[in-house]
């Protein structure tokens, strides 16, 4: 009974200790976070105004739905680069160029009069998102207090908030004029980068260089690899209710970031609150694999009511609390399953894991075009069958050497 009431006093001042420390941040810590904020921002930001997009350029959803194609497929590839290019002039000039690149491109999108331009515009913005989000949260693990977890946990909430307050940024601006939006961002990260120009400590380049091949490499580990495929079948259908939903909606500006706002804001809340809670009980990969069938459940549901509107609002609202436990999942999997260096680790896994974002958009309107309105969201159902199967195939690497056995 002693030996009871030792441990559970112990495990209670771990918790309190944990939480105090999450709070207790150096201030380099908050202005990354808060540039991960404006970065993740950008993601769902073009949200409420596909449509308007679609019109006033005239083109079709597909067409549009490039804007996320050639984004996501420039990040995906430039994570490659990213620890090459951080080992040889360190994590803060590294993050001060994507910044300085999305300010650039994101301007510039603003400024385009054709889907072309503006798909060719978020490929600079791509590229330099690639740059600033590998690196952030190498960054914030190095500088955070309060260990890996906590650092994760602190990168998943701004990943959250951002994703939550993009669709209403954009729904505010882009209500006003659809170029709004982007250079609304151009300005939060010219905001970003000057902060993190004077508040984020020098970092200089480490001794051993990265080379260009070692993400690549790093895939090679069995348990890096299934979590990071695993996670590129998870975001074939996150990317599916982001990119397609607000087609069928049939909403304005305003009612499309409402919804993804709500969206947004249960994945935030559910990633850094709910996430930890779970894992703890039943552990990352049990979690993940139970959070993925209730989205493949999700996933059908919408197929068979996409044309009710008020439950596909519920369900897009539901489907975020799900997709953030599975952000913090996947994440913390990823930096620990394997001996890689946490940057190559995230590297390679953040390479595979964004080509779901790069396939996902083009091929769920294609589909919604030319098949049938349901069948982009019965497709991810199938998808996020194959993301049970891999992550079902990697449990014991994920066990044996992930979030709970470090």
């Amino acid at each position: 009974m002693r030996q009871d009431t030792q441990e559970a006093t112990l495990n209670g001042a771990t918790l309190e200790s944990e939480k105090t420390s999450m709070m207790r941040q150096p201030v380099a810590v908050w202005a990354t976070a808060l540039a991960c904020v404006f970065a993740f921002m950008g993601i769902g930001l073009v949200d409420p105004i596909l449509p308007a997009i679609a019109e006033n350029l005239d083109a079709g959803a597909s067409e549009v739905s490039l804007l996320f194609t050639s984004y996501f497929a420039v990040t995906a590839v430039m994570m490659l680069v990213t620890g090459a290019v951080s080992s040889r002039i360190g994590g803060k000039k590294t993050l001060l160029s994507g910044l300085a690149l999305i300010v650039i491109f994101a301007g510039l999108a603003g400024t385009s009069n054709s889907v072309g331009e503006l798909v060719g515009y978020r490929a600079g913005w791509g590229l330099g998102n690639a740059l600033f989000v590998a690196t952030a949260l190498a960054v914030i693990v190095s500088v955070a207090s309060g260990g890996r977890a906590v650092a994760i946990i602190l990168y998943e909430a701004a990943l959250g908030l951002g994703m939550a307050a993009g669709p209403l940024l954009g729904a505010a601006l882009g209500s006003l004029n659809w170029r709004g939006p982007f250079f609304g961002t151009a300005a939060l990260m010219l905001i970003a980068l000057v902060v993190l120009l004077f508040k984020l400590p020098a970092t200089p380049p480490p001794a051993e260089k990265t080379s260009l091949s070692a993400p690549l490499k790093a895939l090679r580990h069995r348990g890096l690899f299934g979590v990071s495929f695993s996670a590129l079948f998870y975001n074939f259908g996150f990317f599916t209710v982001l990119a397609y939903t607000p087609f069928i909606l049939g909403f304005g500006e305003i009612g499309i970031g409402a919804v993804f706002f709500g969206w947004g804001c249960c994945l935030a809340v559910f990633s850094v609150f709910i996430a930890p809670l779970i894992q703890n009980r039943i552990g990352a990969a049990n979690t993940t694999m139970t959070t993925l069938v209730g989205l493949l459940l999700i996933y059908v549901l919408l197929g068979v009511f996409h044309d009710t509107t008020p439950v596909v609002v519920a369900l897009v609202v539901i489907s975020g609390a799900l997709l953030g436990i599975n952000n913090t999942m996947y994440t913390e999997m990823a930096m620990s399953v394997s001996d890689a260096p946490q940057p190559v680790a995230s590297a390679g896994y953040n390479f595979v894991r964004w080509m779901g974002g790069v396939i996902a958009p083009f091929t769920a309107t294609k589909l919604g075009e030319g098949v049938g309105v349901s069948v982009p969201y019965y497709v991810a159902a199938v998808v996020a069958v194959l993301a049970v199967i891999v992550m079902l195939a990697s449990r014991n690497h994920v066990e044996a050497h992930g979030p709970e056995a470090v």
